[in-house]
C-alpha cells in the first residue's frame, strides 16, 4: 500500500485555517507481471500519459499512480509528471506555492472567478510538452492527458485549445476554468472538439465543489463535445483506486494500433 503525499496549506493564515488540496490517500497494489502480459508488451502501441497535479503538489509525489496502470496494453506508455512553477496564489493570500495558474478563491464553485491570462500561459507550457511527444513519433490519438483539481482544470483548457484530436482526457475533481463568454471558446477547433473526456468527481468534495464538476459536462456538450461524467458517492477532494482503474480501462479502449 502506497499513500500519496498529504499537503496542507493555509488559505487564511490569520484565522489559522488549513485546507488539503492534494490527493489524500489512495491504495496501490503491486503484482508481478504474468508471462502473457510480458509477451503482449511487445505488441502494445506507443502511448503517452501526461499527469498534471493539483495546487501545492508536485509531479514526483504523484508518480506512484502509474503503478495502478498494469495492463499489457500500456507496456509501451511513457509517463510524464511535471511540476508546476512556484508563484503567488491569490486564494493563499499571495503566498508562493506550486501552481499552474492563479486561483482567486477556494472553495471553487460553478461560478467562481477565473484568471485567464495565467491560465493561457500554463496552457502554452502543456502544449509544448505534447508537441515534444508528437515530434518523438507518438500518434496524437495515443496521447492522454490526466489532471487532478487545478491540474484537471488545466488539462481541460489545454485540450480544448490544442489544434489536434488527442486520445482522451481524464479530469479528476476539476472545473471549467473559463466562462461561457470567454474568448477561449472562439479558439476551440473542430479537431479539439473530437477529443473524448472522462470526468470523475467525488460528491463530498469540499474544495472543488461537486456542483463545479457537475457544471462541466453540460458546458462541454453545448460546445459539441463528448464528456462522460462519473460521480463517486462520499469521496472528498481526492482520488481513489476505483477511479484510476476505470481510467485505465477507458484509456485501453481508445488506444490506436501501431500497425
Amino acid at each position: 500500500m502506497w499513500p500519496s503525499s498529504i499537503l496542507h496549506f493555509a488559505i487564511k493564515p490569520v484565522a489559522l485555517l488549513a485546507l488539503t488540496l492534494s490527493i489524500t490517500i489512495f491504495t496501490i497494489f503491486f503484482s508481478s507481471p504474468s508471462q502473457s502480459a510480458i509477451a503482449s508488451s511487445s505488441m502494445a502501441s506507443r502511448s503517452f500519459i501526461l499527469w498534471l497535479h493539483g495546487l501545492g503538489d508536485s509531479g514526483p509525489a504523484n508518480e506512484p499512480i502509474k503503478s495502478v496502470f498494469s495492463s499489457p496494453q500500456l507496456a509501451n506508455t511513457r509517463w510524464s509528471f511535471p511540476s508546476a512553477p512556484f508563484q503567488p496564489v491569490t486564494c493563499n493570500n499571495g503566498a508562493k506555492m506550486p501552481s499552474w495558474f492563479d486561483i482567486p478563491e477556494i472553495p471553487i464553485t460553478a461560478n467562481s472567478p477565473v484568471d485567464e491570462s495565467s491560465l493561457l500561459k500554463a496552457v502554452q507550457s502543456v502544449h509544448s510538452m505534447i508537441d515534444k511527444e508528437l515530434a518523438a513519433g507518438t500518434d496524437p490519438k495515443n496521447v492522454f492527458l490526466c489532471g487532478f483539481s487545478q491540474g484537471g482544470a488545466l488539462t481541460l483548457a489545454s485540450t480544448l485549445l490544442y489544434p489536434k484530436t488527442l486520445g482522451g482526457v481524464a479530469v479528476f475533481s476539476g472545473w471549467v476554468p473559463f466562462n461561457s463568454t470567454s474568448s477561449i471558446i472562439e479558439q476551440i477547433t473542430a479537431e479539439a472538439k473530437r477529443t473524448l473526456i472522462l470526468w470523475s468527481h467525488g460528491t463530498a468534495d469540499g474544495t472543488v465543489l461537486f456542483e463545479a464538476g457537475q457544471a462541466g459536462p453540460p458546458f462541454l456538450q453545448q460546445l459539441g463535445m463528448n464528456c462522460e461524467f462519473k460521480a463517486y458517492p462520499g469521496l472528498g477532494h481526492s482520488i481513489n483506486n476505483q477511479e484510476l482503474k476505470h481510467v485505465e480501462s477507458w484509456i485501453n479502449s481508445r488506444l490506436q494500433s501501431s500497425s
